[in-house]
């Protein structure tokens, strides 16, 4: 039996790496800080500790494994990484992490290593067109990332491939876009967009109004987790490509366009109030020219689709925690 170990598994795509390669009859171990806030583990195995301590990962490495999976990472959505108080923690935490697992995997000969970077890592300037924005992969240098997320993404990127060349191991390094789907954070400030909206709407009542940062003109792309864990896997077992790639969807969309369709799936009249928030870079789609090239696949689920599951995920959420504080007020 093949052995996975995935390291940030009581995350959102963690938890559902999990469940994957379960599906594909690996042994898994799962590691984190804490365990998944929304499901049950599905690992064999699962490690509570923190990957910022050297002799933890020693220890969580303690054997071979088929394949590593570091998704672990200090992150957030826009109310956690633009407003400059985390810079530090989110710089410090994150190179920690991945300093410490590269010398683990190191000393016990694993070879094959996935490291999810993050599209936070491209050139602002190239980024401040809403409608054009420039994301291939080659467009990274010269490099001046919107944030100090973004410059320790690109500072792992090199890191990981530099031992690629130095130690003969097979890393692969992918740069995520706004990953989403049911059983993420959908509340108290690392939310990404799709959450925080389907959360308003879900808690929004008929003829009211939501409250959306900045005028809403912005861009983003985002990929449902099922599209994003397809990629990954096939990045970590392509023989020859290590990447940097996106993962990412290309059906750009504005903040506006967004909420207009959960609206359409929440079957809600509301209005919305636009108001001053963190907003990150003007536009961001995800160029998919690269991973079609060298694995012969991109993602193809319209993000309508994948919004109906997480609104309705959400929505089950939001009900509950208002019954328990129905119940607890009762």
């Amino acid at each position: 039996m093949k052995r996975a170990l995935v390291c940030g598994a009581g995350g959102f795509i963690g938890g559902h790496l999990v469940k994957r390669l379960k599906r594909e009859g690996f042994w898994v171990r799962g590691v984190d800080l804490k365990f998944h806030e929304h499901a049950q583990t599905h690992a064999d195995d699962f490690a509570l500790g923190d990957l910022r301590d050297q002799d933890f990962c020693r220890s969580i490495v303690d054997c071979h494994f088929d394949e590593v999976y570091q998704l672990a990472a200090d992150m957030g959505g826009a109310g956690y990484i633009f407003t400059g108080e985390h810079d530090a923690d989110i710089m410090h935490n994150s190179a920690l992490i991945n300093l410490n697992m590269l010398e683990a995997c190191l000393k016990r000969n694993i070879k094959h290593v996935f490291y999810s970077s993050s599209a936070c890592m491209y050139p602002e300037h190239n980024q401040l067109d809403p409608q054009n924005p420039n994301c291939a992969e080659d467009s990274a240098y010269p490099a001046a990332p919107d944030s100090e997320y973004g410059w320790e993404k690109l500072f792992s990127e090199r890191l990981y491939l530099a031992f690629n060349r130095n130690y003969n191991m097979h890393c692969r390094v992918a740069r995520y876009h706004n990953i989403f789907g049911p059983e993420g954070t959908w509340a108290g400030g690392k939310e990404k967009a799709p959450a925080a909206i389907c959360r308003k709407v879900a808690m929004v009542n008929e003829g009211d109004a939501i409250e959306i940062w900045g005028d809403g003109s912005q861009t983003r792309s985002f990929l449902y987790i099922n599209e994003c864990l397809e990629g990954t896997i096939r990045l970590m077992r392509s023989s020859s490509f290590a990447g940097p790639v996106n993962i990412g969807s290309d059906e750009m969309v504005s903040i506006n366009q967004l909420v207009a369709m959960v609206a359409k799936i929440s079957n809600k009249q509301f209005s919305v109030n636009h108001i001053d928030g963190p907003l990150g870079v003007r536009g961001r789609n995800s160029d998919n020219r690269l991973i079609q090239q060298k694995l012969g696949w991109s993602p193809a689920m319209p993000l309508y689709d994948g919004l109906i599951e997480t609104y309705g995920w959400i929505l089950a959420q939001v009900m509950s925690n208002s019954k328990q504080q129905q119940l607890e007020t009762a």
